[in-house]
């Protein structure tokens, strides 16, 4: 195994196994050897053109966030934090509805304006809601 195939293969070892990732990571290999193939053809040696083929492709940021994995590890696929996020966000906005009622009627005879802000607060679970959809699949 050449050197910029055990480069590529350790940047990609946190990313989980898929035929997206096998594609992905023989384009890149392909590409870093053709670029060291121009680099020798100028004159530099074979360790130069590797190491300057290399450090020219910079990191691997982009293709795991798009492969599933972020730069800080997590992975958007795993559903339990965006359940999680979907229910505190349904149980604070409860919260803050029922307080809003109990001021409402607790400070007098007004007419009933908490369901206005009540529209305003529901917005956040429904937000929850849509994004653990978007990443359930």
């Amino acid at each position: 195994m050449s050197r910029i195939e055990e480069y590529v293969a350790r940047s990609f070892k946190d990313i989980p196994d898929s035929d997206r990732k096998e594609q992905l990571r023989q384009e890149i290999v392909q590409n870093l050897n053709e670029k060291v193939f121009d680099l020798m053809e100028q004159g530099k040696t074979q360790e130069d053109a590797e190491n300057k083929a290399m450090a020219d492709f910079g990191d691997f940021d982009d293709i795991k966030q798009e492969l599933g994995t972020g730069p800080a590890g997590e992975n958007p696929t795993d559903n339990k934090n965006y359940f999680l996020r979907l229910w505190f966000s349904v149980f604070g906005s409860a919260l803050i509805i029922a307080l809003m009622i109990f001021i409402n009627f607790y400070y007098g005879e007004q007419p009933v304006w908490f369901v206005y802000p009540a529209f305003g607060v529901l917005w956040w679970p429904l937000a929850m809601t849509f994004q653990w959809l978007k990443h359930r699949r």
